[in-house]
């Protein structure tokens, strides 16, 4: 017996109708990802051990602001789609809507104060 229609399997729609868009979402960053953290650890890596005023000096630059942007937002953007994967799966009731809101706040956060600082230091 068939659960999926064809139209349903030609859509990629399953019974939660966005499992296929949320595996999309976390392989595509998951890609970002794998070309930003080498870049972002040769930007950082250089500025490491610096003074304040050389630190300042290189994340002022465009190439090395934008690098630790990107990595910042698609970084924190993949650890919440990952991190409600798995409180999805393995929580219930009310457990899981406290930590779904939980960890949507600190992240967003976390991302909000990471780009504040970056975008603070470029300009």
């Amino acid at each position: 017996m068939r659960y999926l229609t064809d139209r349903k399997r030609a859509l990629g729609l399953g019974a939660a109708k966005s499992g296929t868009e949320h595996h999309w979402i976390l392989i595509v960053t998951g890609v970002a990802l794998a070309g930003l953290i080498p870049a972002f650890v040769l930007v950082f890596g250089r500025t490491l051990g610096g003074s304040h005023e050389e630190v300042v000096a290189t994340f002022s630059r465009p190439f090395p602001a934008l690098v630790a942007l990107l990595t910042l937002w698609v970084g924190i953007y993949h650890f919440r789609k990952g991190a409600q994967t798995a409180i999805e799966d393995y929580t219930r009731g009310i457990r899981r809507t406290v930590l779904l809101i939980a960890m949507i706040c600190v992240s967003y956060t976390a991302m909000a104060a990471g780009l504040y600082a970056v975008i603070r230091i470029a300009l």
